[in-house]
């Protein structure tokens, strides 16, 4: 980052009141991007003194990775002090997608959740786990509204996971949910959705998806 997004990061992330804690999952033989997805994390965490890095080998501490359902990386787990919420980026969050990374840390660690009266009850009255994974690019610039809504419907409700995935790094993920286009937002197996939908257009999907569980 040069001094002017510094300092426009930093400003963002005065916002911040509780501890975040990025939990980055590497590995000895950097894969493609993790270099990249280190630096990052380490110029973000650097700007606020509420913002914490933990650095962690994928092999060298599989059980925790076990624990979190980390099965790739580069990843990031943003918690809140040690409290998890299923918040995770697989892939370099960059391009359009840092904004999305600064997001979740001020979603974390600032607490505001801004979802309608219709989700808040759907999700209070959830039953069975949701996973949710947006498939992103980062030069999609309709990628970061997806990634995080699907964030705060996981810090919202402890039933949610959310994920962003950089489809370009995992294309055997790609492949599998027959990502044609960005963002795709695939919940659980066999629903998805297209594009950077209204929340109330997530709603029905995710209502479709709870029925099929």
């Amino acid at each position: 980052m040069d001094t002017d997004t510094q300092n426009q990061v930093r400003e963002l992330l005065s916002t911040v009141s509780t501890p975040v804690t990025l939990h980055l999952f590497t590995q000895e033989f950097e894969c493609g991007y993790c270099k990249e997805t280190r630096q990052i994390a380490e110029e973000v965490s650097a700007l606020s003194d509420l913002v914490t890095l933990e650095i962690h080998d994928l092999q060298a501490d599989s059980e925790l990775a076990a624990s979190l359902n980390i099965d790739k990386i580069p990843a990031i787990a943003v918690f809140e002090g040690d409290k998890d919420f299923g918040i995770r980026f697989y892939g370099i969050p960059s391009g359009y997608e840092f904004t999305s990374f600064l997001e979740a840390i001020l979603l974390v660690g600032a607490g505001s959740v801004e979802l309608e009266k219709e989700t808040l009850a759907f999700l209070e009255a959830l039953d069975e786990p949701l996973h949710l994974q947006v498939f992103v690019t980062p030069t999609c610039p309709y990628c970061p509204r997806a990634v995080s809504l699907a964030h705060m419907l996981a810090y919202a409700s402890p039933k949610i996971t959310a994920d962003m995935v950089e489809v370009t790094e995992f294309p055997h993920l790609g492949n599998r949910y027959h990502v044609m286009g960005v963002p795709r937002t695939v919940i659980g197996e066999e629903v998805y959705v297209e594009g950077a939908v209204p929340e109330r257009m997530l709603l029905d999907k995710l209502k479709a998806a709870a029925q099929r569980s």
